[in-house]
């Protein structure tokens, strides 16, 4: 009897580890394809035109005003993700230190977000677009890393991952611009970067679907969050008309965007909520049983 059920154990454990494989190889073989497909496209330069945006209303000497201060929420939420990251409610959330570190990324790069786009939209062009963009790769490719590390490994999601995916972006942003001071402007790698977590991030949720941390219903949110953004930004100008010029499509990208950043913690917190009733009931079911 015993021996049987030690078999059915280790079964159980075989067929885990090869679905396990399998999964990782898929997903690594859809990484590859999509980067060797990126190779055969045209480079990509960046647009003169997308730095004319629809409102350059100035306000106590400051250009661009709505463009500027709609960056606010991102330090704001930037710092407070740090806090909790750091502050007491981190204590009781992570279950170890090394847990914490892809959050860290992404709060930090999206405070930086706040400084870097400000700073590009006082006076738009390229050489302030890098200082826009650095920041938005770090934040892209450690929310990357947290479902990575909470979904798959957490060892190679933080450890490994986290560093080099990071180093990716940042790479990313530093390509293109060297690119544009050649006369090749080529944003390929950084739209890989921006956009490919988009895609992969539901089917990683869906081929593991248990995660300490994070949740489907974040990444949903996450999602609604960010394609409603894009949307924004495109239609720049025509939202601001639609809203007697009150606030421009791009203005309102930004407020959208920054949302997401709460979203992440609101995960965060209902992680430590989901533990916390865990860790309330077991004590009961040890009376129980």
């Amino acid at each position: 009897m015993f021996e049987n059920s030690l078999h059915m154990l280790n079964a159980r454990a075989i067929i885990s580890a090869v679905k396990m494989r399998y999964r990782v190889g898929f997903l690594v073989t859809m990484f590859i394809t999509t980067v060797v497909g990126i190779l055969f496209i045209e480079p990509l330069p960046q647009s003169i035109a997308y730095h004319g945006f629809v409102d350059t209303r100035a306000w106590l000497g400051i250009a661009n005003i709505g463009n500027v201060a709609s960056n606010v929420l991102f330090a704001v939420a930037g710092a407070y993700g740090l806090y909790f990251v750091f502050g007491p409610q981190g204590q009781c959330i992570f279950a170890n230190s090394a847990d914490r570190w892809p959050y860290a990324f992404f709060f930090l790069g999206a405070a930086l977000v706040s400084f870097g786009s400000a700073y590009y939209h006082l006076a738009p062009d390229n050489a302030r677009l890098f200082w826009d963009r650095l920041p938005m790769t770090i934040a892209f490719m450690a929310l990357f890393s947290i479902f990575i590390a909470d979904r798959i490994d957490q060892r190679i999601g933080v450890k490994l991952l986290l560093p080099i995916l990071v180093m990716a972006g940042i790479i990313s942003v530093f390509y293109w611009d060297w690119s544009e001071t050649v006369g090749r402007g080529d944003l390929r790698f950084y739209f890989l970067v921006q956009f490919y977590p988009i895609v992969a991030l539901p089917i990683i949720c869906w081929l593991f679907p248990k995660g300490r941390y994070t949740s489907d219903r974040s990444l949903i949110w996450l999602i609604a969050c960010y394609a409603p953004a894009k949307v924004l930004e495109i239609f720049d100008a025509e939202v601001f008309s639609i809203l007697g010029n009150i606030v421009s499509g791009h203005s309102l990208k930004h407020l959208a965007s920054s949302v997401a950043i709460f979203v992440v913690i609101r995960m965060l917190a209902d992680s430590r909520r989901s533990l916390s009733e865990v860790n309330f009931k077991f004590p009961s079911q040890q009376k129980s049983s």
